[in-house]
């Protein structure tokens, strides 16, 4: 009993190391310089209510793009923050999407019980694979991609954000040109 004990505990060690190595795990948001900047690419997914939008309809806006779930904890713990920063920074050019890596109506059910005013997406599966191919090659909600008014990718975070954390991202890039 004892050894296999032993033997998780080192496991998960040695997994939890790889992925601080890897870059993988980060408090805070890690910086990113210009040269690995990658544009955002294009998509579009459904809203709510089935209407189609085109991440280029926020173009020259700074973007939060948080992918998140009802069953999510630390994503349903975020958003009263998100929804606090986007109704004081919107006239800044802020702009929070928010994707759902989840079904519809469970969706529907929690953004009708809470106040939400940001777009809320449905990505399902393709909110998955959007996801990865943004950096989230762990498959983790919630995750986070900051984009500047540039369409450029300029920091991605998984787990939960703080205010602070975002606001240091943000503020310098609310004030580019």
């Amino acid at each position: 009993m004892k050894r296999s004990v032993l033997i998780v505990t080192v496991a998960v060690i040695a997994f939890v190391g790889g992925l601080s190595v890897r870059g993988l795990l980060s408090s805070p948001l890690a910086k990113t310089s210009q040269e690995n900047q990658s544009a955002l690419p294009e998509f579009s997914l459904p809203d709510l209510s089935g209407k189609p939008h085109s991440i280029k309809e926020w173009r020259g806006k700074v973007l939060v793009i948080n992918f998140w779930a009802t069953w999510c904890p630390p994503c349903l713990k975020e958003m009263p923050e998100f929804e606090a920063m986007q109704n004081e920074l919107s006239g800044k050019g802020l702009q929070f999407i928010g994707i759902a890596i989840d079904d519809a109506e469970p969706v529907k059910e929690f953004i009708a019980s809470k106040k939400v005013t940001y777009p809320i997406l449905l990505g399902e599966d393709q909110g998955t694979k959007i996801a990865h191919d943004l950096g989230n090659i762990v498959n983790t909600v919630p995750f986070t991609v900051i984009v500047n008014k540039k369409g450029l990718v300029v920091k991605s975070h998984m787990g939960e954000l703080t205010r602070e954390q975002l606001l240091e991202t943000v503020s310098p890039l609310l004030q580019d040109k």
